[in-house]
């Protein structure tokens, strides 16, 4: 059986846990909507490779690239395009 001290310190973590979760909360849900922007981007760059050789412009799926089209979305887009150009 556990006594009494036991049960205060499993009373004490959750606490704990509740006043992080409840301090994190909005930093957690700007993380995971990044995350989600990020995983769009990535469908939508796996999308345009797909149909880039029509077009003759190609880029690269990758994270970097993703993370760009989630944090700057359709701007984004056009700022990758504009540099694998110059850089070609």
């Amino acid at each position: 059986m556990t006594s009494l001290p036991g049960y205060m310190a499993w009373c004490l973590a959750g606490l704990l846990l509740c006043a992080a979760l409840l301090l994190l909360r909005r930093p957690a849900a700007r993380l995971l909507r990044l995350l989600l922007r990020s995983s769009v981007g990535l469908a939508a760059l796996a999308l345009f490779s797909q149909v880039s050789g029509f077009l003759g412009v190609s880029l690269g799926v990758n994270l970097v690239n993703a993370f760009v089209l989630g944090v700057l979305g359709v701007p984004g887009f056009g700022l990758l395009l504009l540099l694998q150009w110059t850089l070609r």
